[in-house]
């Protein structure tokens, strides 16, 4: 039996704003299983999201839901202390910027009292993030360029999800960018647990309805054996 669970984290991203805890609430209250809080510096990407601020006064409206920030930055070791102060709970960050010193980024973000998550571009190859694994909780294959909601998925990255499942049965893999409905079968037979959708949930006329069926979709795989 796997020890691996299907969590479906929606992106605010598209949501509003301006009504960001009402908005992530809702997502919650429709079955989400975590927020993922999309946080970027206009450097390691172009585009500007919102900070440790805005995370800190979510936190004291919804004070349980697991929250995964998604760190799109040039220098995640400078916000690791805030973002735990604000309640984080899972720290992933990119290691692309950081190549050299991802394990001792990944021991700062640990004994700040969060779990680790490990992010990689599409442009980089999955055996780069190989040797911090065992420093790491989860490993994010991002399916998009990061930076922007509203992506088309990118298909061919599925084969990072199969390699790394392939190689470690119990890790968290999560995927982000493009996924939907019309796209979560891929993620499920690759080997993703752990989904990211904006878009499908955040737009969607019944949010519970997707939800459940992204989970589905994904914990029939793990069922099946594909993860």
């Amino acid at each position: 039996m796997s020890s691996l669970s299907a969590r479906i984290g929606p992106s605010i991203l598209n949501a509003d704003l301006s009504q960001l805890h009402v908005e992530s609430q809702r997502l919650l209250d429709n079955g989400a299983d975590y927020l993922h809080l999309d946080v970027m510096d206009g450097t390691f990407v172009p585009n500007l999201t919102f900070g440790h601020p805005v995370v800190k006064c979510l936190r004291n409206k919804i004070k349980d839901a697991f929250f995964e920030t998604h760190m799109m930055v040039q220098n995640p070791q400078q916000w690791i202390e805030p973002m735990a102060d604000a309640g984080v709970q899972q720290y992933t960050f990119h290691i692309e910027p950081v190549m050299e010193r991802v394990p001792d980024i990944c021991r700062k973000v640990r004994e700040s009292g969060m779990k680790v998550g490990l992010a990689l571009k599409p442009g980089t190859a999955v055996d780069a993030v190989q040797q911090y694994i065992a420093d790491a909780d989860m490993v994010l294959v991002m399916t998009v360029e990061p930076g922007f909601g509203g992506q088309k998925f990118m298909a061919d990255m599925m084969p990072k999800v199969q390699w790394l499942r392939e190689h470690y049965p119990t890790l968290d893999i999560e995927v982000d960018g493009g996924v939907g409905l019309a796209t979560i079968e891929q993620c499920a037979k690759a080997g993703a647990n752990m989904i990211v959708a904006g878009t499908a949930i955040i737009q969607a006329n019944d949010q519970a309805a997707v939800i459940r069926d992204l989970r589905s979709s994904v914990q029939g795989a793990i069922s099946k054996g594909c993860c």
